[in-house]
């Protein structure tokens, strides 16, 4: 039986430059933010350049465009990570740097364990769903899917144990 991780892309523009004051904290909690999924047991990659983060790497001709890219174990470890750990305080700010997305602003999709996905397979994913809304090739928490396609019933996620984090 084929084992499958759970492949994740968000994408924003930001409100200036990365080395803009008005990004300043959000810069300054990277590292601990990205420490903190690196250390959870359902990690298993994140896109990063040598800066040990994704915000260099530039995926447009717009360097205020931004993306995130990670691999997880499964539906349920990429979800408490989200919004059951110091993770949710950062993203609770995120209108301070962020300008409002006008369509998707990000994709979830399961790939075969083993593979990494690249930043194009992550906007056409982003972009999917912006024209056909949440499908097993590319979904939201709010309309998850399974490995297999089927649709997940979210209230199994609002479920998920407490991290031990």
């Amino acid at each position: 039986m084929q084992s499958f991780h759970l492949a994740q892309i968000n994408v924003g523009r930001i409100v200036a430059p990365i080395d803009d004051p008005r990004l300043s904290d959000f810069v300054a909690r990277l590292d601990a933010i990205n420490a903190l999924a690196d250390r959870d047991p359902g990690f298993v990659w994140r896109l990063q350049s040598d800066s040990g983060n994704a915000t260099d790497i530039q995926v447009s001709a717009d360097p205020h465009f931004i993306v995130n890219m990670s691999l997880w174990r499964d539906l349920e470890s990429l979800f408490t990570y989200v919004y059951k750990t110091d993770h949710t305080k950062v993203m609770a700010q995120r209108r301070k740097w962020f300008e409002k997305p006008r369509g998707a602003f990000m994709a979830l999709w399961w790939l075969p364990a083993g593979e990494i996905p690249t930043v194009e397979d992550g906007l056409e994913r982003v972009a999917l769903i912006d024209r056909l809304g949440p499908t097993p090739e590319a979904f939201s928490f709010k309309q998850p899917f399974d490995a297999a396609g089927r649709p997940v019933e979210r209230s199994a996620l609002l479920r998920t144990p407490e991290p031990c984090l």
